[in-house]
């Protein structure tokens, strides 16, 4: 598997996709270009950081069905558009729908260098959380059904007597369960419980 953050060029134009491949290779990016939609999900090469840089209008899988098609199957790379004037209308429509940027043609080298490492970092910090979600729901799922109980309560601040208390058992109990969790977790102070709890449900403790 390559972890060389690597830009994917979608184009069906053989010539822009020479120029622009030149361009980025010349000022150090890794690359990969496909002349179609079917050609790229065939690869199987978003596994690696990446980003997408894709023609809103190609023969076949369009731009923003591959989009669709992406985020259907929540893989969420970082995608840049590419488009001549007329696609302008459709570029934004991708925007809303969450892609990272268009660039129109004739594009600016300078500004498309920018935009592609800007996504880069992007997918890099993105791969990095989830990374970080998966881990901390790892160890969540070691916990049981009770533990889990009592980690909710000391995650928003209760005493160890509340929680005795609500779950009818007694302190010393609330106690051991408290070991536990913190053990299980890997967990050192109450923020660390924090955090876990915060990845696990998809927020953002940062």
């Amino acid at each position: 598997m390559n972890s060389t953050p690597t830009v994917f060029l979608i184009d069906d134009d053989q010539a822009i996709r020479d120029a622009v491949g030149l361009l980025l290779r010349a000022n150090g990016l890794a690359v990969e270009s496909f002349a179609s939609a079917d050609d790229f999900l065939a690869s199987n090469a978003i596994r690696w950081p990446s980003c997408l840089l894709l023609d809103v209008r190609m023969p076949g899988m369009s731009g923003l069905d591959l989009q669709k098609h992406l985020q259907a199957r929540n893989q969420r790379i970082p995608i840049i558009f590419i488009t001549g004037h007329g696609d302008v209308p459709m570029a934004i429509r991708a925007m809303k729908a969450g892609a990272f940027d268009f660039v129109e043609k004739p594009f600016q080298a300078e500004i498309l260098l920018n935009r592609i490492r800007e996504a880069l970092v992007f997918d890099a910090h993105e791969r990095c959380r989830q990374a970080q979600r998966d881990e901390a729901a790892a160890r969540m799922a070691l916990l049981s059904p009770r533990e889990r109980e009592v980690l909710e309560r000391v995650a928003i601040g209760q005493y160890n007597k509340v929680i005795a208390a609500e779950l009818g058992i007694s302190i010393s109990t609330v106690e051991i369960h408290r070991k536990r969790v913190m053990e299980k977790l890997q967990a050192e102070s109450l923020s660390d419980l924090i955090r876990l709890q915060a990845l696990c449900d998809g927020d953002n403790p940062e």
